[in-house]
């Protein structure tokens, strides 16, 4: 198979002699990318996003075996997405970081590409632009941050800082103690060190194939990451080399796909992976559904002992087998153990002999934490489209529930109340929130996880139901119901709800119903008018004419595959 990279270098035209010669202007000997695999180094380094701050030196270590097995390594950056920094919310630009990725892949002489990511939108952005692009490509992730230590207890940050963050507004821990925990909750560059987005993400990208097996779990700092970056360019040479490199679309088959929502459950993954996995299956054009979610989900045990679900850190889990380990337990009974992967094996080969080490981290098959898998998927006239809820990280007394409603219309109308010691709320009460979907907030922002209000925590009651059309971070916990499809701003059922009505969750069900007369939610239809938007140019503008809801994976209308009939 000829080079893609040739037809920009070989040839009697000016603009092939004006292409070598503006490479040797970098200092490029000819005999140094004349003929040789040209291997992109996609870069989503920034000092504006920590998660990814290391990826500098990864990126030196994918050059060096770029490099060793005769390849021609040329880094390039597109836009990175701090998690931590970007307002309203970095989910407002992972269709445009898709964008960024599958075009500078497309429009350069690119035979090859090695992406680096890690922050939550990071993975699923460059995995979107890769399927769509769609020339060889291996993903390397930046791995999760060293777990933080106060007082020699293991914690982490979102997880364990929310925790420390509520006894702080209790009064229970000082401002001087939060400084010092500050200082320590964080102790290197690298993603969050529980089974947040990044973490799952990355896992979701071993688990479709698209990376070197085992990658997903080395933590940031750990010299193996940097052995793992190397060998991913390696292989993305060598793959070329023999001709038969394999392509996104050839590994992200639909039970790739399905191998990765299984992996998911079982890792009592991120909330936001569902939206990440519809807007991948997507882009590739296979006709996965929240449906799909959920029969997966009543089927695969919830096995990896991990927080916000579990006990332990990614440090754990990555001492204890990782994501291999995992597979190997799931692989008999709820794999497809022949889908290729981009080492050139299959599932099965990768994992049949997988070691688990530490069987308090990863449980067997026959025994797992919990039967079913981490996310479920809810309906009803709240969520005729459909609505999620992390059960493994829920109170298990609040699954089967029926409170009385009190809604903010909006985050800042939260944020403003949610500390109110006058709230008129209970323990019973369901807490509503409003405008936080894609067009709404816009963006969706992981506003989701609704605080505990203040008059509850000083009772000592650490959960009730919250239910909005936002997202939550995957390091949140609770019994919170997110995504709603359709959302508020656009008429759906959430915007009709008001202070007092009742509301009725059935996770066994696998409902979620507002109890309100006919007669009332008609009136309440008829007396809907949605808010001005948000955006009326740029990107905000194309943001809010093109996303998709929740349920079909926020991606834009324009970018997504023609999708078959099932």
């Amino acid at each position: 198979m000829p080079l893609r990279s040739l037809g920009w270098f070989r040839g009697r035209e000016y603009y092939n002699f004006s292409r070598r010669a503006n490479l040797r202007s970098e200092g490029f000997l000819f005999d140094k990318f004349e003929g040789k695999p040209v291997i992109g180094i996609c870069n989503s380094w920034s000092e504006l996003n920590n998660c990814n701050a290391h990826l500098r030196q990864v990126a030196e270590a994918v050059r060096r075996g770029v490099l060793a097995a005769g390849g021609f390594p040329l880094e390039f950056p597109t836009i990175s997405l701090g998690e931590q920094y970007m307002k309203p919310t970095t989910m407002l630009f992972r269709n445009l970081m898709a964008m960024d990725v599958e075009e500078s892949i497309r429009a350069n002489p690119l035979d090859g590409v090695v992406l680096l990511c890690g922050c939550d939108k990071t993975t699923p952005a460059q995995l979107m632009g890769a399927a769509s692009a769609d020339i060889p490509a291996i993903v390397v992730t930046g791995g999760p941050t060293l777990s933080g230590n106060y007082k020699n207890t293991p914690f982490a940050t979102g997880t364990d800082g929310r925790k420390i963050f509520d006894l702080y507004r209790t009064g229970s821990v000082s401002e001087e103690e939060l400084q010092e925990i500050e200082g320590c909750m964080v102790r290197s560059a690298g993603h969050c060190t529980v089974m947040g987005t990044a973490s799952t993400m990355a896992s979701i990208a071993e688990a479709l194939g698209m990376t070197l097996p085992g990658g997903a779990a080395i933590p940031a700092p750990d010299s193996r990451r940097l052995q793992l970056a190397e060998a991913s360019g390696r292989r993305m040479v060598e793959m070329l080399l023999e001709g038969n490199a394999l392509r996104p679309t050839q590994i992200m088959t639909r039970e790739a796909i399905e191998n990765a929502i299984t992996v998911n459950m079982a890792i009592g993954g991120s909330t936001n992976a569902v939206i990440h996995l519809l807007a991948i299956a997507g882009r590739l054009g296979h006709n996965i559904t929240l449906d799909d979610f959920d029969r997966i989900s009543r089927i695969t045990p919830y096995l990896a002992n991990i927080r916000p679900s579990g006990e332990f850190l990614m440090e754990d889990f990555f001492f204890a087998g990782g994501i291999p380990a995992v597979m190997r337990e799931l692989l008999s009974e709820r794999l497809h153990g022949n889908c290729i992967t981009i080492n050139g094996k299959t599932i099965a080969e990768n994992v049949a002999q997988a070691p688990c080490h530490n069987r308090a981290v990863v449980r067997e098959y026959a025994n797992p934490i919990h039967p079913e898998g981490g996310t479920v998927v809810l309906y009803g006239n709240l969520a005729p489209n459909g609505a999620v809820l992390k059960q493994t990280a829920a109170s298990p007394h609040l699954l089967q529930h029926k409170g009385k409603a009190y809604v903010f219309n909006g985050h800042d109308e939260m944020i403003t109340g949610v500390d109110r010691l006058d709230l008129p709320i209970d323990k019973d009460t369901v807490l509503v929130m409003k405008n936080a979907g894609p067009k709404g907030a816009p963006g969706m922002p992981e506003w989701g996880h609704i605080p505990m209000p203040k008059v509850l925590l000083n009772q000592g009651i650490k959960d009730m139901v919250r239910i909005s059309d936002a997202r939550m971070s995957g390091t949140s916990f609770g019994t919170v119901v997110l995504h709603i499809a359709p959302e508020s701003a656009i008429g759906g059922p959430l915007a009709l709800v008001e202070t007092g009505d009742e509301i009725e969750l059935d996770v066994a069900g696998r409902k979620i119903n507002l109890n309100i007369s006919q007669e009332e939610w008609d009136r309440r239809v008829k007396a809907f008018q949605p808010a001005k938007p948000h955006y009326t140019r740029g990107y905000g503008k194309l943001f809010l004419d093109h996303v998709t809801q929740a349920n079909q994976g926020c991606d834009f209308d324009f970018l997504m595959a023609e999708v078959p009939s099932k």
